[in-house]
């Protein structure tokens, strides 16, 4: 089962960040978030060269761009949309070459386009999904799953997980006071979103870093309410662990998009980044990622043939309440956040 898979990922992980793992095709090295060397995603890439690329794993989009920026060497990575403008402003992309990408005229246009620099295309856009409120339904009042004010509920304390990741944690906090557009953000906003960031953290138990680690604390009951990836409930919910989530509390709930990226100086050639691409559009991986991963793909022409039926089951369908959607910000603004966060989860 999934969640088996990702839960091993997860332990060995810990011993290979920023690493080569299951090294098969060491003519490709991509830098990516753990669990997404699963193969179900590249089944072409495979095909083709008769094995899986190199892996190193990251924890965090900020952990990747220091070990990047430090000398680290991959020709893949994995950044998300916020990121992008940064990695791209410190030098480490080169431009997509979209006449290799076949099914480039079938990738989601927004998302796509949100990232054209002077001309040229920095991201093909792969995996999308929402962060929303999660809990255990049997350890839990359901009835009070409607609020984010749960996670200041000092009856879940010590019980509580929110995300090791500055986006989808100020997600969070700008949603739970008021504000469901960061691109607005005043300074009067950070500081309201960072107060409820510190008092929430008095009742945190831990702070995940990757949906695998989330899945073990939540099938232990350790933790019963948490801010996930809609990854989480659908993996678990495959386990038979009593899990749901609420993408419609009162105060909203938050979307997120990524993609792949090719890095300058990689230390292969562009051949073998353009199947690795190509593989990822593929109509295979797109109805593998909905199916057992519980995220959105990038090829908006064969998300459109699974239809609203298959993202309604995933837990992305239309919802009436605030969404926070996560798109580029003001870096400013977020190297504030970045080192905020830093602080609050320290205690102070």
């Amino acid at each position: 089962m999934k969640i088996n898979k990702l839960l091993t990922t997860t332990v060995l992980s810990g011993f290979i960040v920023a690493t080569s793992a299951f090294a098969a095709d060491e003519e490709l090295i991509v830098f990516d978030w753990s669990g997404y060397e699963d193969e179900g995603f590249f089944q072409k890439y495979i095909e083709k060269h008769g094995a899986a690329p190199t892996f190193a794993f990251f924890g965090e989009e900020e952990e990747a761009f220091q070990k990047l920026r430090s000398g680290f060497k991959a020709d893949i990575s994995h950044p998300c949309s916020q990121s992008v403008s940064k990695w791209h402003e410190a030098g480490l992309l080169d431009p997509l070459d979209t006449s290799r990408i076949t099914r480039w005229n079938e990738v989601n246009e927004t998302m796509k386009e949100a990232f054209k620099i002077d001309g040229e295309y920095y991201m093909l856009p792969a995996d999308w999904g929402s962060t929303a409120l999660t809990y255990r339904t049997d350890l839990v009042d359901v009835a009070e799953m409607n609020t984010l004010e749960v996670f200041k509920d000092p009856k879940y304390a010590g019980r509580i997980s929110l995300p090791d990741n500055v986006d989808d944690v100020y997600a969070l906090a700008y949603l739970a006071t008021g504000l469901s557009d960061w691109s607005k953000a005043t300074e009067e906003d950070f500081q309201k979103a960072n107060a409820w960031l510190r008092e929430a953290h008095q009742f945190v138990r831990a702070y995940w870093a990757d949906g695998a680690e989330l899945g073990q604390l939540m099938t232990s009951g350790e933790v019963v309410v948490a801010w996930a990836w809609n990854e989480t409930p659908v993996t678990l919910q495959a386990e038979e662990v009593p899990v749901a989530a609420n993408r419609s509390t009162k105060e909203g709930s938050s979307t997120w998009f990524c993609g792949y990226v090719d890095l300058k100086d990689g230390p292969n050639g562009d051949d073998k980044v353009y199947d690795f691409f190509n593989a990822w559009m593929d109509p295979s991986s797109s109805a593998y990622i909905v199916s057992e991963w519980g995220y959105g793909h990038g090829n908006q022409a064969q998300m459109d043939v699974l239809g609203a039926e298959a993202l309604d089951g995933a837990g992305l369908g239309a919802v009436d309440v605030p969404v926070l959607a996560q798109k580029p910000m003001d870096q400013q603004l977020r190297e504030k956040m970045i080192a905020e966060f830093e602080k609050i989860k320290a205690g102070f």
